[in-house]
């Protein structure tokens, strides 16, 4: 049984391997081998997942059965956009997707924002899978974007959920 906890700096390596896996099972078709151990690379290096750990009005999440890491999350408040809270990374291994754990990650999320109003979360179009995950938990599309992240041509369909207070 995995129990959702904070992530620390200990945790980071697992989560690096956890993302990579990931990653490579979801996006190689859409994007290539290539382009994913690229953003992987850049994305979810141990820097980047440290400053992720530390930054200010954020929760990193992790699901840990004692034995080893099966999903993350990641969500911080907007710097842009008033009392919104923004998904940035909600990912479970493949081989314990359809478990409930990233159900739990993300209740789990949802409650640590507590000046927010609504949850953005953005999406790429032929993720099927967590388009549909979103959409159970109460998202709505609201808008689309041809720049994910800080990567121009990467396509990508936001999602919007309003959180109760």
């Amino acid at each position: 049984m995995f129990f959702v906890r904070t992530a620390s700096e200990r945790d980071l390596e697992k989560v690096r391997a956890l993302l990579s896996e990931t990653w490579h099972a979801t996006y190689d078709t859409f994007y290539g081998v290539e382009k994913v151990n690229e953003l992987t690379g850049r994305w979810h290096s141990l820097p980047a997942l440290k400053a992720q750990v530390v930054r200010k009005n954020a929760e990193f999440l992790v699901a840990d059965d004692g034995r080893q890491i099966g999903g993350m999350g990641f969500a911080a408040m907007s710097d842009t956009q008033a009392k919104t809270a923004v998904l940035h990374q909600l990912y479970v291994l493949p081989k314990f997707q359809r478990q409930g754990i990233g159900r739990d990650i993300f209740a789990e999320l949802e409650t640590c924002f507590p000046d927010a109003e609504r949850m953005r979360v953005e999406v790429e179009p032929q993720n099927l899978h967590a388009l549909a995950f979103y959409r159970t938990h109460g998202f709505n599309e609201v808008g689309s974007t041809a720049s994910h992240g800080d990567e121009p041509g990467l396509p990508a369909i936001i999602l919007e959920k309003m959180l109760l207070g």
